[in-house]
């Protein structure tokens, strides 16, 4: 063997021993780098002077992670080529590159390989009614489909607004970005000049919803409806139910609380029906879209808290958005509520969820509330330093409100975000890599191997009084 083949030997062991969650984990980061790399070097993106490393790196890993969050205006910092650019890393980050990677090869005619399924719809096990490959597939038809006739909509809405050639950038750059929840807008003040637009507001929110939900839950509502037309059965998974639940009680529950509280706020000088319209599109983009009608800054504090606790819900699995995930934070108030009423079993719907399932959600809401509650303390100390409360001017809340919408990548914020140290950006890149690949897989992406002989065994029980 000449050292050729032994190079590519070597290349090929260290693919094959990878594990799911490591190229998973691989793909978005290689990605963040040649998008950071490519903002870096690749001539006519700026208007202005070229932007720094670190803040490519920002640029590009808040666009990959569908975040939002920005130390350049994109509308006025990128030329349109440059905003292509960063609209090319948020299609790419929404999709997944090992998705991408996947409809190659099922182009090409090849099998998945067991490694290559498992990394790749990982998501979809507790699915068993589905066709992976076809799943797999219509991710991306999915996505552009509803991507174009968003772009189609909200092009006819601004025709009058941009005209016949200004409105079409923006409506396929704004459609882009709110179905895969990046919330990147071309308008320096994001959405706030729409407040009393109410179709453009809807589309926005279609698209932001229907991105949000999962393309599970979307796939299993084509077959059902799909279904109906054939006359014959077909059950709509629990997951997607509680999706579909979760999802709904959170858009309407948020929507009454935001208007109660911004009523003779930020929306004070709105026609009631515009109040309602705004509260409703509060309620939707506070769960990882990022797009705003409103000042944060300006807006209620019980409104920032409010928004906050949205955030970190977040979207569903299978989908452009972050957060713990409607089905997470519903498994863990459904093991509560199975607890108050001194059952040992947790069901819904006349099914039970399995025990694995409900420890890895409590694991999950454990790690996330650890990793955010630890930025704020650290955003406390870098951002704010050593500086007594009624000097603080309300800080607190604002870099809690900035690490809640990195982490769940939101991209909301209450005005810091341009303003941060260079320790608070690398602080909000990292939360936005882990907030995307997701806590529990970057752990996993990292852990030391299991030992297969220490495995096997286990120490003696103790129990531990709690509560």
């Amino acid at each position: 063997m000449n050292n050729v083949e032994a190079e590519r030997s070597g290349r090929q062991s260290l693919w094959r021993d990878l594990s799911p969650p490591q190229l998973f984990v691989g793909s978005f980061l290689l990605l963040i780098l040649l998008g950071t790399v490519g903002l870096k070097t690749l001539p006519g993106l700026y208007t202005g002077d070229e932007l720094r490393w670190l803040d490519a790196l920002f640029t590009a890993t808040s666009a990959v992670c569908v975040t939002g969050l920005i130390v350049v205006d994109t509308a006025t910092y990128f030329t349109p080529a440059g905003q292509a650019f960063v609209l090319l890393l948020i299609q790419l980050g929404g999709l997944g590159m090992l998705t991408l990677s996947t409809l190659i090869i099922l182009a090409l005619g090849r099998r998945l390989s067991l490694r290559q399924e498992a990394a790749t719809t990982s998501s979809f096990d507790v699915i068993r009614n589905l066709d992976r490959e076809a799943l797999t597939r219509n991710i991306v038809l999915y996505t552009l489909l509803i991507e174009a006739v968003g772009a189609i909509l909200l092009y006819a809405l601004w025709i009058p607004r941009l005209g016949w050639t200004g409105a079409l950038w923006p409506a396929v750059f704004h459609s882009i970005s709110a179905f895969c929840n990046a919330g990147f807008s071309t308008f320096s003040d994001s959405l706030m000049s729409f407040q009393t637009a109410p179709f453009s507001l809807f589309v926005i929110m279609s698209l932001i919803i229907l991105g949000g939900i999962g393309f599970i839950t979307l796939e299993e509502i084509y077959l059902r409806r799909r279904a109906r037309r054939g006359d014959y059965a077909f059950r709509i998974s629990i997951h997607s139910r509680i999706v579909l639940a979760t999802t709904g009680l959170l858009v309407f529950g948020g929507s009454i609380l935001f208007t109660l509280f911004e009523w003779t706020v930020t929306l004070a000088e709105l026609p009631i029906w515009a109040k309602l319209l705004n509260g409703l599109f509060m309620s939707v983009t506070a769960r990882t879209a990022g797009f705003n009608a409103i000042d944060y800054s300006q807006a209620a504090d019980s409104s920032n808290f409010l928004t906050i606790l949205l955030m970190s819900v977040g979207g569903s699995p299978g989908s452009t958005a972050g957060g713990l995930k409607t089905t997470t934070v519903a498994i863990i108030c459904l093991l509560a509520w199975s607890r108050f009423r001194g059952v040992e079993t947790t069901s819904i719907w006349g099914r039970t969820i399995p025990e694995e399932t409900i420890q890895r959600a409590i694991g999950l809401f454990v790690m996330v509330f650890g990793l955010v509650t630890l930025a704020i303390f650290i955003f406390t100390s870098t951002e704010i330093g050593r500086v007594p409360h009624l000097q603080a001017g309300g800080s607190f809340l604002r870099y809690m409100f900035e690490a809640a919408s990195a982490f769940n990548t939101v991209g909301l914020s209450m005005g810091v975000t341009a303003d941060l140290s260079t320790p608070g950006r690398w602080l909000t890149i990292l939360l936005m890599y882990v907030g995307r690949v997701g806590p529990l897989t970057f752990a996993a992406a990292i852990a030391l191997r299991r030992n297969p002989i220490g495995g096997k065994f286990r120490f003696g029980y103790e129990d531990v009084v709690v509560g």
